[in-house]
């Protein structure tokens, strides 16, 4: 069975999302592409708190210590939003042991589709991407390194249908327009905590093979 990603719970208060340029419903649900991030405000903490994935086990309740959740609910029916965001491109997870990350993730179901040698900050890091069906999750760690403690979700990459527009649109709201590590893509990121947003946010241009 395909494992899909149909739900992102934010401890953010849905205003800063408005402020960001994201529909926001009355329920408080972000709806981007067919995944809706539910922003439950600051009494859950900070960042993305937790998801929910179809087509993993039932009663599965966390996934190498990311709160987890097997989900019964269809795909949501995308919003249209205001700054141009389309669908969400991909999800960062953060890992202190990647070999343990990979092992809980492919335990699921889930098959890595590749690998890449980077760094951040001078420091080597390991990406490894899998599929939540229309959104990559990208796993980050030392290559060489295990250290204690759970993973985390990290940051989110959504794609807009015109960078430029969205960028005026925003102003001082995101950051400097540039090319993306992904060849002819373009990428920029929201100033997240200008707008008391607790995740970091990059908007990105389509993927070219979407042009097609």
């Amino acid at each position: 069975m395909t494992i899909t990603l149909t739900d992102l719970l934010v401890a953010d208060p849905p205003e800063a999302w408005r402020e960001a340029g994201f529909a926001v419903d009355d329920d408080g649900g972000c709806r981007v592409g067919a995944v809706r991030i539910r922003l439950v405000g600051r009494e859950r903490g900070k960042g993305i708190v937790g998801w929910e994935l179809g087509g993993v086990p039932a009663g599965t309740t966390d996934l190498d210590g990311v709160p987890t959740a097997a989900s019964t609910t269809p795909p949501s029916e995308p919003a249209t939003h205001p700054n141009g965001v389309t669908h969400l491109d991909h999800v960062v997870l953060l890992s202190p042991d990647l070999a343990r990350t990979r092992a809980a993730l492919e335990a699921v179901g889930l098959d890595v589709r590749r690998e890449r040698e980077g760094a951040i900050d001078g420091a080597p890091v390991r990406q490894v991407f899998f599929r939540l069906g229309e959104v990559i999750l990208e796993v980050i760690g030392a290559p060489d390194t295990a250290n204690e403690g759970p993973s985390s979700l990290w940051g989110l990459t959504h794609v807009v249908s015109d960078i430029d527009a969205t960028a005026s649109l925003l102003g001082a709201r995101t950051g400097q327009v540039k090319d993306a590590v992904q060849p002819g893509r373009r990428i920029t990121t929201l100033r997240h905590r200008d707008l008391g947003m607790s995740v970091r946010t990059a908007l990105i241009t389509p993927h070219l093979r979407r042009h097609r």
